[in-house]
């Protein structure tokens, strides 16, 4: 079978004659078949003879066969390969035309929405959620909201948004997570108060996956070594491998008496199927993606899940726009039906970095001028002459 590569446009006109979508060879063929002449086909494409001459040789070229019989003093017409290729993209444009419709259909409203002042977009880059999955339907349909979600790690999210890729990031923690805990270590370096805000979104549960009923009886992280239980993990740099890491260090479990540790899966939905395939006995996930595979779930933690953006990004009308529907009630009673999420104390508001992630202590002393003190440093090394030039005087 030889292999071709056209690019195409759409037509100026839904029933263009020469198709619903077009490629320059094929309007230069279906020209000189209209005209019979080259000088024709230049004129009824606005170019000139010159580069539609040259625009047919070099597709003969390309192509290994001759599209043109031309003679002097007779009218131009294709060659035997000419019409045989002309009428297999007719005959394919044919066929395709309910598809290609309905694509050119999708792209016109696709791209009204940039030109609908009453429309927003968000682009958040976030660690894997149910919740955000239904939030986006939900804004969408109710609140003229489109959020452009990329799932990735945490961490990934998080660098996206310093990197200008996203407007919005989202990452997950545990309530209040103490300094010097692994999640501490892994998103503080990212985040800076007075330049990043957190939006407050939900609460989930996240515990083990396991089979239907259970068979092994696993009740805790204690029971994956005892048992032998086979493990499916999170990658590297998502929020769920930092929660179940934190996890293990707290319950004093090292990660290599947990068979399978190694192996991981890029999502809830797939550590859940890999579990229900009967690939792994357990994983840590959401509620949500293991009740949606049948599967049950062991309960161990509860922790926030955290919308971040930048400071400057406060007054953007798609923010405010989200803030807006986090609040709603209609989101609210979209999110309680989701099994293992509760709403965020404060859904919607913006939140200080440093009272949400206590990881930052900026404690000062405020001279009476109420300029900034001097280094505690710098204060002892000048008080240490005043000590000195007492001594004469004794």
């Amino acid at each position: 079978m030889h292999r071709l590569q056209f690019h195409y446009t759409f037509g100026s006109q839904p029933q263009d004659r020469a198709g619903l979508i077009r490629n320059p060879l094929f309007d230069l063929l279906y020209a000189v078949q209209e005209s019979g002449s080259i000088s024709g086909a230049a004129r009824t494409l606005q170019l000139s003879y010159r580069h539609v001459w040259g625009e047919l040789k070099r597709w003969e070229g390309e192509l290994g066969h001759e599209l043109i019989v031309w003679e002097k003093g007779q009218s131009a017409r294709l060659t035997e390969f000419g019409n045989k290729l002309l009428w297999a993209e007719r005959q394919a444009q044919a066929r395709l035309s309910p598809q290609i419709e309905a694509l050119r259909a999708d792209l016109e409203r696709a791209f009204a929405v940039a030109f609908d002042d009453s429309v927003h977009v968000v682009t958040l880059y976030a660690s894997h959620d149910d919740a955000l999955s239904a939030l986006r339907m939900h804004a969408a349909s109710q609140h003229q909201l489109h959020l452009d979600v990329r799932f990735t790690g945490s961490v990934d999210a998080i660098r996206a948004l310093n990197e200008g890729r996203c407007v919005m990031a989202g990452f997950h923690t545990l309530h209040q997570p103490g300094q010097g805990s692994l999640a501490e270590h892994t998103y503080k370096p990212l985040l800076k108060p007075g330049l990043h805000k957190i939006i407050g979104f939900a609460k989930r549960s996240q515990g083990l996956m396991v089979a239907k009923g259970n068979p092994i009886g696993l009740r805790s992280l204690h029971d994956l070594p005892r048992s032998g239980a086979r493990f499916v993990n999170r990658a590297l740099g998502t929020g769920t491998r930092v929660l179940f890491d934190e996890l293990l260090a707290q319950a004093g479990i090292s990660a290599s008496k947990i068979k399978g540790y190694d192996h991981t899966e890029p999502s809830h939905t797939a550590v859940a199927q890999a579990v229900a395939a009967g690939q792994a006995d357990a994983g840590l996930g959401i509620e949500a993606a293991a009740r949606t595979r049948g599967l049950d779930f062991v309960p161990l933690v509860e922790e926030n899940y955290h919308l971040v953006c930048l400071k400057s990004a406060l007054d953007e009308p798609a923010v405010q726009a989200l803030c807006s529907v986090l609040q709603s009630q209609g989101w609210q009673e979209v999110l309680h039906q989701l099994p293992g999420y509760h709403l965020a104390d404060q859904a919607g508001q913006v939140l200080s970095l440093r009272r949400t992630l206590p990881w930052w202590n900026y404690r000062t002393e405020k001279s009476p001028s109420g300029a900034r003190p001097k280094p505690a440093s710098q204060r002892v090394q000048e008080r240490k002459p005043q000590k000195m030039s007492s001594r004469p005087g004794k």
